[in-house]
């Protein structure tokens, strides 16, 4: 004898899952939103070792302001930026602006390799659990704040950037030191 199914029942479970699952989805996103740190909020509390050694942290580091920038090698838009964010540190680190670049691979001989193939030579940090993005909300690669020395972010840019256009550079300026 088999059992015969209720098609109203059925429906209704159908619609009670796919519900269930959004409520779910949208709460785990709300969530995620929450955490994540925009323009004005206090920078999350932080200190790195750098691959040259230096240690850098939302409080403690060699300039005016500190413009951390979450990426990876296999992220295209964060590889496609590198240049521009190179040629950047080397114009803006003379006027107090440190770049940090937090990488977040898993695995370091590629990160390493990268960085000296590129001529990458603004500080960076291997983050392979991706902790300090984490602090921040981080998830959309690559990810850029800009922080002053009392730990208030002062710029958020999401999505690469071309960081010698007059925008960029305009947005940035504008909270340098006059002088």
């Amino acid at each position: 004898m088999s059992k015969s199914s209720n098609p109203a029942i059925e429906l209704f479970l159908i619609v009670l899952i796919a519900l269930s699952t959004l409520t779910l989805s949208y709460g785990i996103y709300d969530a995620v939103r929450d955490k994540t740190v925009n323009v004005g909020d206090r920078a999350p509390r932080f200190q790195v070792a750098t691959t040259s050694g230096a240690t850098i942290g939302d409080s403690g580091f060699p300039g005016e302001l500190l413009l951390v920038n979450f990426w990876a090698t296999w992220c295209p838009p964060c590889v496609q930026e590198m240049p521009s964010l190179e040629q950047f540190h080397q114009t803006y680190g003379k006027r107090g602006v440190v770049v940090l670049g937090v990488n977040v691979d898993r695995n370091e001989q590629t990160y390493r390799q990268f960085i000296q193939r590129s001529g990458i030579t603004f500080p960076n940090t291997f983050d392979p659990a991706a902790d300090i993005g984490a602090l921040f909300g981080t998830y959309k690669y690559p990810e850029t704040y800009l922080i002053n020395r009392e730990g208030k972010v002062l710029e958020k840019f999401v999505g690469p950037e071309v960081w010698t256009s007059p925008e960029v550079v305009a947005r940035i300026e504008r909270h340098l030191p006059k002088g």
